[in-house]
């Protein structure tokens, strides 16, 4: 199994690379992977109960971080905008797509799975494309996201739907397992609630002191909880998601989220892998010519019914076009959506072959229609105009409150003495600032006291696309270690970040390597209050009477020599 195990990561590196040249999410990439090593394919890897178990621990990070990611402030900010783009692309999707696929042959109950399953769009991919290309902040980048986590909610509620629908189909005893399902559910919350109000807070303020236990803590609530649901005769994606959302409000959560990302994705892959594994070609040659009616469905459909929405609710055509390019690709939900449909018994493996050939072929597509977004816009533009109205109201108030609630001049890492005085400095003079601290007891402190603060870990490679970096002029690092300070430089520089950065060194030498690195400025705080005070000295020896002045020469005499 090892050797196996090391050929599948070997192909799927080497793929990912391809992917990666291609400017393609992996997901395309594991998804190849699966039907080129698999039983399909080459041979080289049979999958086993260890690759399932694997894809199962990933699809629970998954739902675990995306349900602590979940941010209701982002539907509330964006008023109607975000439920009514999101509910309507589901609704019209969801009709249309069934009565497509009756009319390609499948049964009814083929015919739901699908159509529910090409509502779905990936926040995954949306998100990093948003935030590569620095519009996560735009206006059509949150009305986007906004729309993302209403679909991420009814994915959830599908899944528990699906949940009750299954144990009533084989048990026969629709109501009573019904209302089992909803007792258990109740139970749940409650539970759950419980530990958010009064454990949960505590536990991970204490763990957050060590970012290996607050990830190992975080890893185990999400297993645990994903485990109970499960047992609960919910699935273990409704329990993860659960698991998610009860961190949602904590300090922690970015620090959290961010540390899992590499491992959630890492794990994922065999998901993909096993998806992909089961796909032959006597499979895949029948759908081909369903899975192309309804990629073009998903590619043209669902961008339209989105501008429709937002040109008639008073968006400019540009707005409802460039969200509505976020919806032109189903997610990893939706296979997800597929595999459960499959191991309910609801569909069969033809079924999911279908859907993995509309994702595969609308996230390779959208991929590049979204990274060439404007392109694109210009080139359709003029027979666009009918999407929009006369006068776009409703964006220019929209346009006023983000002007309104922009980002932050300057970002801090560090909040100890030194950080702590050069923030409050900053904003004594005007500069609207935002702190960072790896210390809970610091966050909650300057919090208390009004001052804008996030907790995260300076070293973390992903933190630093949490942060709005897009309006900060400045990133300051109060951090004097030099590996902190050089991997928040290469961070900064992956994510973008244009601005200047000034770090902190103990030395002249590693104040050398952060200038090669890219740092603006250096602050030797030893050194610099060395020299401050030595001035401070000398000012006072210069300003004595007579008596001292033979003492602030033979000191000046002494500095010279």
């Amino acid at each position: 199994m090892f050797y196996e195990f090391a050929l599948l990561l070997a192909a799927a590196g080497v793929l990912g690379l391809v992917a990666h040249w291609l400017k393609q999410p992996l997901i395309v990439a594991f998804i190849a992977v699966g039907i080129l090593v698999g039983p399909a394919g080459l041979k080289w890897v049979t999958i086993g109960s260890e690759i399932d178990l694997l894809s199962k621990a990933g699809i629970t990070l998954l739902l675990f971080t995306v349900g602590s990611k979940l941010d209701l402030h982002i539907i509330r900010t964006m008023g109607t905008v975000s439920l009514a783009t999101g509910l309507g692309q589901i609704i019209f999707t969801s009709v249309i797509g069934y009565a497509i696929c009756l009319s390609l042959g499948l049964s009814h109950l083929s015919s739901i799975y699908v159509a529910v399953a090409l509502t779905f769009s990936s926040t995954i991919i949306i998100v990093k494309l948003l935030s590569d290309k620095r519009e996560i902040d735009s206006l059509h980048g949150r009305i986007a996201v906004g729309f993302l986590v209403v679909q991420d909610l009814v994915v959830v509620l599908v899944m528990i739907a699906l949940t009750a629908f299954g144990a009533g189909q084989r048990s026969g005893q629709w109501a009573a397992d019904i209302l089992l399902v909803v007792v258990k559910g109740a139970g749940l919350l409650i539970v759950v609630g419980l530990l958010m109000r009064f454990v949960l807070p505590l536990v991970f303020l204490r763990a957050a002191k060590s970012i290996e236990l607050l990830t190992a803590l975080a890893i185990a609530w999400a297993i645990a909880l994903a485990a109970v649901g499960d047992w609960l005769g919910f699935s273990k994606e409704v329990g993860a998601f659960l698991a998610g959302v009860s961190l949602a409000t904590l300090p922690q959560r970015d620090a959290i989220g961010s540390r899992l990302v590499g491992l959630r994705d890492f794990l994922l892959l065999f998901f993909f892998v096993d998806l992909g594994a089961y796909l032959t070609l006597s499979v895949l040659g029948p759908q081909l010519l369903p899975a192309l009616v309804l990629s073009l469905f998903v590619l043209i459909g669902n961008p339209l019914i989105v501008m429709v929405i937002m040109g008639a609710m008073g968006y400019r055509k540009r707005t409802g076009f460039l969200a509505g390019l976020t919806v032109a690709q189903i997610s990893e939900f939706s296979l997800m959506l597929g595999a459960l449909g499959k191991s309910l018994g609801h569909i069969s493996n033809d079924v999911l072959a279908l859907i993995t050939l509309v994702g595969l072929v609308t996230i390779t597509l959208s991929t590049y229609l979204i990274t060439y977004s404007h392109l694109v816009y210009e080139r359709l533009a003029p027979g666009l105009s009918w999407f929009e109205r006369k006068t776009p109201f409703r964006e220019v108030a929209v346009e006023t409150t983000a002007e309104l609630s922009r980002g932050f001049d300057v970002i801090v890492f560090g909040l100890g003495r030194f950080g702590n005085h050069i923030t409050h400095e900053l904003s004594q003079r005007g500069q609207r600032v935002l702190g960072v601290d790896f210390d809970p007891d610091v966050v909650r402190r300057l919090r208390e006291s009004d001052c804008a603060v996030v907790y995260g870990d300076t070293e973390d490679p992903e933190f630093a696309a949490t942060l709005p970096l897009s309006d900060a002029s400045w990133v300051v690092s109060s951090v004097p270690q030099l590996s902190v300070n050089l991997a928040l430089l290469q961070s900064l520089s992956r994510h973008g970040f244009v601005g200047r950065t000034a770090t902190t060194a103990h030395n002249e030498h590693d104040a050398e390597e952060l200038r090669a690195a890219g740092s603006d400025v250096i602050l030797l705080p030893f050194l610099d209050a060395a020299k401050e005070a030595v001035d401070r000295l000398c000012a006072s020896f210069e300003s004595e009477p007579a008596a001292g002045i033979s003492r602030s020469a033979s000191f000046k005499e002494k500095q010279r020599l």
